[in-house]
């Protein structure tokens, strides 16, 4: 039995240009993600494996539909094989039922990774020198109307640390860090 795997990065993407080609390429059932690649965690990506059997072929647009990094990859496809599943990615034209095949998948996981890791850095990079120019402040700090008076409350021991991040609609840490930004008390 072929089965396709179908994934988009957020709920927003279209997955059609996926499922047409999983159409056209006999596939018999689809499992679609709508999520980030960055993990496994991904539900119908764990249904999918739990049902693959012994002589299922799974099936994917491209390897960065399957996993976004090398490790990621070659653990799914190693437990595929161990179920005596088969796997392609029609865009680098891998099928790992030939030797060839699994040796392409290794050097493009790794190709994919490098890739992924230099988009990041390229990023990060960006981000440094738009700083540099004062052209990106980074997230601007959110508004907390009564900070002080809870940050107050907080010290004086009349409300707990989630107490006082729940009132100003925050998370913990970030109450501890705008308490520890304000002017300390006198």
């Amino acid at each position: 039995m072929k089965i396709g795997y179908v994934r988009v990065s957020t709920p927003e993407q279209n997955t059609l240009r996926q499922e047409v080609l999983m159409e056209q390429l006999g596939v018999e059932q689809i499992y679609v993600d709508r999520m980030s690649g960055k993990d496994t965690q991904r539900p119908q990506l764990q249904k999918m494996m739990e049902f693959v059997r012994r002589g299922d072929t799974v099936v994917v647009e491209s390897i960065s539909r399957f996993a976004r990094n090398t490790r990621d990859l070659l653990e799914l496809v190693e437990r595929l094989r161990q179920k005596e599943v088969g796997f392609v990615s029609q865009k680098e034209a891998i099928d790992t039922a030939t030797p060839a095949g699994q040796f392409m998948l290794t050097v493009f996981a790794a190709v994919a990774q490098l890739e992924r890791d230099y988009i990041l850095q390229r990023q990060r990079e960006g981000i440094q020198l738009a700083r540099a120019q004062g052209k990106y402040a980074g997230r601007r700090p959110m508004e907390a109307p009564g900070l002080e008076r809870v940050a107050h409350q907080w010290r004086e021991g009349e409300l707990s640390a989630v107490q006082a991040a729940k009132k100003l609609g925050m998370s913990r840490a970030t109450f501890y860090r705008r308490v520890k930004d304000l002017q300390p008390e006198k």
